[in-house]
């Protein structure tokens, strides 16, 4: 093995890694997902759970915003990176039978200060687990009977089974924190409270558990429910009664679990009731869809199922907010959406609701694209209902904050925080999550709590921090290749069990088996891998100019130009000069001043559409060309800092 040093620019490095750079929490998904290719499971995992304290979690429900940045979806679909993080969490997650710790062995200090944490969600619990790491003694402090906050309280139970989610917490708290349960702020305590008992620092992590109201003409009408407190009764296991026939106002991902619940729960009503009074018969859609149970105290003995689900939204089927994978599957089993129309008031009889009056939405954005809906007179309508649930959206419930706290709101509701450094108004308190940045994704939420505990750690340790080195490792990969076929092979769609077996809480998701998920994974391009021009001190190759590469090249992703084509800029021939030392293997035996006028060519490389099949380096017939993978650590003493790389030949 030979090492030598050169200067790397690691922005354009990780810029060829798309999915990582597009994961709130910087997951290396093109790593596990390869290394599931492989069969190397365990590796997989630690990749996938370092740096992710719920990686279980959103195996399953994450909105994987790392999939529409996949280069894969550039030739055909992306890889389906969420599916396949369940497949390994599975094998190894705190779920499973073979769990591993991957912070075993690894040094903790151990301080002093005391840390307060009020919310369990993935804000307040991934701070919690990365302050526990540093060595901070860590109390969170939870409203209700349960941990966990929206991901228990609002996500249905036929998307994230609670005992993954009761194992992912207590991964968390067997790293120290203690969990108070059934303590509320601004009920059971006060943040002077905290104050008084000695906590240096306190994160305000808790969601936002309040429906945003629609105060339109019979919105006090029996059977008009608010969203969010649907779906907490629901989860928490309330008994509610609901009608045939439902409606369910709004677009985003609220609407469409609050409507699959609906049909879900009248299937479990119906198997738990008396016949009397129930349909003839329940349709496959009405089966299909779960959900807990709904309350309306005054029709408790009326139990039957929701003959149809109505989903009203203000956007066109293409502009719903909803993902398109949501609506698809709400589609499937019975829901009927409305796009474009917008409601107008509750219709009731007695005290009831007996119907929506919708009318026609012609546009939801002004021309400055602000919410601003339009709509078209006389083309009002009813839709026949006796529920209509709202799920247009959450608000927060800031009823704790006293004068005295120091802590300033903005007018959207959320706190006012120092967005680099989530710092309140009030020193040392700090928000995340929710209730900072209003409603956000699972992995945002995640997210937000390792920042907020970093910046926890730097206000406590002062002038004592210091930020980790970052160092990188690039491997030159003899004769590198491809798995088989795997170009050709195309997505697929993660299994789900049969229309007639979705009742009651049953997982819609099986996940993929062992063959699926290792040919899915095959479809990784390994975005990680670069295509290196510059040749090796061990043989002194240079280019010959042959045009090779350029042929063989599946992809059309190489060129070489003249010299001459080119302008080089006095700022651009300057920064040469003063690296020009490191530079001999990319500018052979021109120096940057000869650039403009010696003859010469330039190899130029389109990164967005290379496929790294590695075909160019094996074409070449003087070794010029080499395939070299990069991957940047934080702990390694092994390795030199980030300015000068150690490369393994």
């Amino acid at each position: 093995m030979s090492t030598r040093t050169k200067l790397v620019d690691l922005e354009w490095l990780e810029s060829n890694f798309p999915c990582m750079q597009a994961c709130p929490v910087h997951t290396q998904a093109g790593r596990y997902v390869a290394l599931i290719a492989e069969g190397r499971y365990e590796e997989a995992y630690r990749y996938a759970r370092v740096p992710n304290p719920f990686a279980s979690i959103c195996g399953r429900v994450c909105g994987h915003p790392c999939e529409p940045a996949c280069r894969r979806g550039q030739f055909d679909k992306p890889i389906s990176i969420r599916a396949l993080k369940r497949f390994v969490t599975e094998r190894h997650g705190p779920e499973s039978r073979n769990s591993i710790d991957v912070f075993a062995g690894t040094p903790r200090p151990v301080r002093p200060e005391k840390i307060a944490i009020i919310g369990s969600g993935p804000a307040g619990m991934s701070a919690a687990h990365d302050l526990a790491l540093l060595g901070y003694p860590v109390t969170v402090f939870e409203a209700a009977p349960v941990p966990g906050g929206m991901m228990h309280l609002g996500i249905p139970e036929y998307r994230l089974p609670r005992d993954v989610l009761q194992a992912q917490i207590r991964e968390i708290l067997d790293l120290g924190p203690e969990l108070r349960l059934n303590t509320r702020l601004g009920r059971d305590f006060s943040l002077e409270d905290l104050r008084r008992q000695g906590y240096k620092a306190v994160l305000l992590a808790f969601g936002l558990h309040r429906s945003r109201d629609l105060n339109l003409p019979g919105h006090e009408l029996d059977g008009v429910v608010k969203g969010i407190d649907f779906l907490l009764n629901v989860n928490l296991g309330y008994r509610f009664s609901i009608g045939k026939q439902v409606v369910v106002i709004g677009g985003g991902n609220v609407a469409i679990d609050v409507a699959r619940s609906a049909m879900r729960e009248q299937q479990k009503l119906a198997a738990d009731a008396d016949t009397a009074g129930l349909p003839n018969e329940l349709t496959s859609s009405e089966i299909d869809v779960a959900m807990k149970e709904f309350m309306d105290v005054s029709r408790q003995a009326l139990r039957m199922g929701a003959r149809e689900v109505h989903l009203v939204c203000l956007e066109s089927r293409q502009e719903m907010p909803a993902s398109e994978e949501e609506i698809e599957e709400g589609l499937v089993e019975g829901i009927r959406i409305h796009p474009s129309l917008g409601p107008k008031q509750f219709v009731g009889q007695n005290g009831k609701v007996t119907g929506l009056e919708v009318i026609r939405c012609t546009s939801v954005l002004d021309a400055q694209r602000r919410f601003s809906p339009t709509f078209a007179t006389g083309t009002e309508t009813i839709i026949p209902c006796d529920t209509i649930i709202l799920a247009i959206g959450q608000a927060s419930d800031l009823s704790f904050l006293k004068p005295a706290d120091g802590l300033e709101t903005t007018r959207q509701g959320t706190l006012k925080i120092d967005p680099a450094t989530l710092m309140t108004t009030a020193p040392g308190i700090f928000a995340a999550g929710d209730i900072a940045f209003g409603p956000r994704l699972i992995i945002n939420a995640v997210a937000d709590g390792k920042k907020a505990a970093e910046e926890i750690d730097k206000f406590i340790r002062g002038s004592e921090w210091k930020p980790k080195p970052q160092y990188v490792q690039i491997t030159v990969l003899d004769h590198h290749k491809m798995a088989g076929r795997y170009d050709e092979y195309s997505r697929l769609a993660v299994p789900v069990i049969p229309l007639e077996r979705r009742t009651g809480i049953a997982e819609v998701e099986t996940g993929f088996t062992e063959e699926q998920a290792r040919r899915e994974a095959s479809r990784c391009l390994q975005c990680w891998i670069n295509t290196i021009f510059e040749g090796t001190e061990a043989n002194g190759s240079e280019c010959i100019l042959c045009g090779g590469c350029v042929d063989v090249c599946p992809e059309n992703c190489l060129q070489l130009v003249p010299l001459s084509q080119f302008e080089f800029s006095d700022d651009t021939t300057q920064q040469l000069s003063v690296t020009s030392d490191s530079r001999a293997n990319e500018l052979l035996h021109l120096s940057p001043e000869e650039l403009r006028t010696a003859p010469g060519s330039v190899m130029v490389k389109d990164e967005t559409i290379c496929i790294r099949c590695g075909l160019c380096a094996e074409r070449c017939p003087v070794h010029t060309i080499t395939m070299e993978a990069f991957e940047v650590f934080d702990r390694d003493s092994n390795l030199v800092q980030i300015e000068e790389i150690v490369l393994h030949a």
